[in-house]
């Protein structure tokens, strides 16, 4: 066993290397820099739950958190709660009275007191899968492809020419609309856990994005299955933001300062559960984000009006005012989008859109907020789907629905996406 265990982290370690700029980092190069950046993740705990999956939560004192590292918010006094009754953010719908909310799996194990917030443990193991230290917890180096080289170009929507970017690496099937001043967005986004390759992601989430195409500010939250991040396939509570389209800033959760966490209650990156079943009963979250405008604070709500806590202003630049973009869907990250073969990881269900309810992965009670302040259905939107043959995405209404369901997904590899 001792020599099993040695030769695991021999691969690791080796892999590791291999990832290096320099390629020349010695193994104890390798432990003090693992060492430094757990030291700097993993705040000093007033209690600690070990979670029945796995996860060891550390109950932190929310004064303690990583954010405070940002050199932005070194004196930074905390905005405990929004200055809006969330509650108003809230659709009157028919459409929620009968859905089924997850919780998340450590809760069953304890609770986190009043003054802390609950982080989720990394490890070496953690770090050591990632390309490097330096890396860890962002999404994958991107290539955004020039402004005028886009994805797909639609008519006009609320006057505005959309026009996205190609990403490389990435496929992706959304809902989206344009504008000029989003405060906030929402909508209660059906739970799956789909396969995932060891190398790949996938993603079910909501976007706010502000800037240019090949150089946006986006924050964004939904739910994950990221074994090259968390070391596993549970569909897991996450929460994401950049500066610079992914470049050098912005990562998944508390994993780098930038999110100021308020809630004792959720932990982001942690697991939940239950999943939606084939043909059973459907699960679900829901997400909102939306901007204090008094602070110009964008707070991230969860399920029945818990803030869970807020990206800071002062560590945004354009989104700072409002966002001109909305996105709804999700994703697939891997080497092998847009290529023979092509992943097999799946978006959604595994399901393409047009199985609907009970099969496809779905979002309802879509919302968009303005500077009418009003939780309102986008007034115009359009659907996107980067590989259509692979993974697919359709706003559907029947006479039962207040507002279309937007269905998305796919398997991936298939007869059709070879």
């Amino acid at each position: 066993m001792a020599n099993f265990i040695f030769g695991v982290f021999l691969i690791l370690v080796l892999s590791y290397l291999s990832n290096r700029v320099t390629g020349k980092a010695t193994v104890k190069e390798i432990h003090a820099d693992v060492d430094g950046k757990l030291k700097e993740l993993n705040k000093p705990a007033v209690k600690t739950i070990q979670s029945d999956d796995g996860d060891i939560i550390d109950c932190v004192d929310i004064y303690r958190q990583p954010a405070f590292d940002h050199p932005a918010l070194r004196n930074h006094v905390i905005q405990m709660k929004p200055n809006f009754n969330f509650k108003e953010m809230e659709f009157n719908s028919k459409n929620g009275s009968s859905k089924l909310t997850v919780f998340q799996t450590w809760q069953k194990s304890g609770s986190c007191p009043k003054g802390t917030v609950p982080i989720r443990r990394i490890r070496r193991e953690d770090l050591l899968r990632a390309q490097s230290v330096q890396q860890f917890g962002r999404k994958p180096q991107e290539v955004v492809l020039k402004s005028n080289t886009t994805i797909g170009r639609f008519p006009s929507i609320n006057s505005n020419a959309l026009a996205l970017p190609a990403i490389v690496n990435r496929s992706a099937a959304i809902l989206a609309t344009v504008g000029a001043n989003y405060t906030g967005a929402k909508a209660d986004i059906n739970v799956w856990n789909p396969n995932v390759e060891s190398e790949d992601f996938t993603t079910a989430q909501v976007w706010l994005k502000a800037g240019p195409n090949d150089n946006f500010e986006s924050i964004e939250s939904g739910w994950t299955v990221n074994p090259q991040l968390y070391g596993d396939k549970k569909t897991r509570l996450f929460a994401h933001w950049t500066k610079d389209s992914y470049k050098t800033t912005g990562c998944f959760d508390l994993q780098c300062s930038g999110f100021i966490q308020t809630s004792s209650k959720i932990a982001l990156g942690a697991a939940i559960s239950p999943i939606s079943m084939e043909l059973g009963q459907q699960y679900y979250i829901t997400i909102g984000i939306y901007m204090d405008e008094n602070t110009n604070n964008w707070w991230l709500i969860f399920g029945n009006g818990i803030t869970i806590g807020y990206w800071p202003a002062s560590t945004l630049n354009v989104l700072k005012n409002s966002a001109t973009m909305v996105e709804w869907g999700g994703q697939v990250y891997s080497p092998n989008v847009q290529k023979s073969p092509h992943t097999k990881t799946a978006m959604g269900s595994g399901k393409f859109a047009s199985s609907l309810k009970g099969n496809a992965c779905y979002m309802e009670n879509i919302g968009i907020v303005d500077f009418s302040t009003q939780l309102q259905y986008p007034p115009a939107v359009t659907t996107l789907a980067e590989e259509n043959y692979c993974y697919t995405a359709l706003n559907h209404q029947d006479g039962s629905e207040s507002s279309p369901t937007f269905y998305f997904g796919g398997p991936g590899q298939n007869y059709n996406c070879p």
